[in-house]
C-alpha cells in the first residue's frame, strides 16, 4: 500500500466535492480514493463517520461519483440529465438510511441509521438531487482547466466562478499565463 495518497479536494458541497476524488479526468486522471480506506477517509471528513468500507462499497461509491459527475456536467452544459446517471443517484438515494437534524446551533448534520457506505452514500445522492433539482441557490459550473473540466456549484454572488479550485487549477492556469508571457518578452506599445 503506498505511503502517501493523493490530497483531498475539499469544499463546501458534499456531491460535487464528491466528483473531485477523481482529478485531471481530461489530463491524466488522479484516484483520490483508490483504496476502501481513502473512501472511509473522505466521508469522515464530511460527518459521515462509518464503520468500514469493503472493495464493493467502494465501487458503489465510484459508481455514484461517475453518476453525479454526468448529471452534473450535463446540468452545468444545459444539456439532458442522463438517465442511467439519474438512476443511479435514486438509486443510492433510497438504499441508505440517513436523516437530516438540526443542532443546537442551527446547523443542519446529518444521522447515519448505521456505521455503513451505503447510510453515507445516501447522503451524497440526497445533496447531489438538491442541487441537480435546482433547490439549492447556485449554478452549476465545469472548471475552465482544460485537464480538469470537474463540475462545481458555483455559490458566489455573480455566479460567474471559472475554477473549481482557485489553489489547485485557478493557480496553475494563473502560473501558466504567466510563464507564457514571460516567453513572449515584453510588452511593445502600439
Amino acid at each position: 500500500m503506498p505511503a502517501e495518497f493523493p490530497d483531498f479536494r475539499l469544499g463546501t458541497v458534499p456531491a460535487t466535492s464528491f466528483t473531485a476524488t477523481l482529478t485531471e479526468r481530461q489530463g491524466e486522471p488522479v484516484e483520490r480514493i483508490p483504496v476502501p480506506q481513502r473512501l472511509v477517509d473522505w466521508l469522515a471528513v464530511y460527518g459521515l463517520a462509518v464503520d468500514s468500507c469493503t472493495p464493493a462499497q467502494l465501487g458503489l461509491a465510484r459508481e455514484l461519483r461517475e453518476a453525479v459527475h454526468a448529471a452534473a456536467t450535463a446540468a452545468a452544459t444545459g444539456a439532458r440529465l442522463p438517465a442511467a446517471a439519474v438512476r443511479v443517484i435514486n438509486d443510492r438515494s433510497v438504499e441508505g438510511r440517513a436523516a437530516a437534524v438540526l443542532t443546537p446551533e442551527g446547523e443542519r448534520r446529518w444521522h447515519l441509521a448505521s456505521g455503513s457506505v451505503e447510510d453515507a452514500l445516501s447522503v451524497i445522492a440526497a445533496d447531489a438531487i438538491g442541487i441537480l433539482s435546482g433547490e439549492r441557490d447556485g449554478k452549476l459550473a465545469l472548471c475552465a482547466s482544460p485537464t480538469c473540466r470537474a463540475a462545481f456549484f458555483d455559490t458566489s454572488q455573480s455566479r460567474s466562478r471559472k475554477w473549481c479550485d482557485m489553489n489547485t487549477c485557478g493557480n496553475r492556469q494563473k502560473k501558466a499565463r504567466f510563464h507564457a508571457k514571460q516567453r513572449k518578452g515584453p510588452a511593445t506599445a502600439e
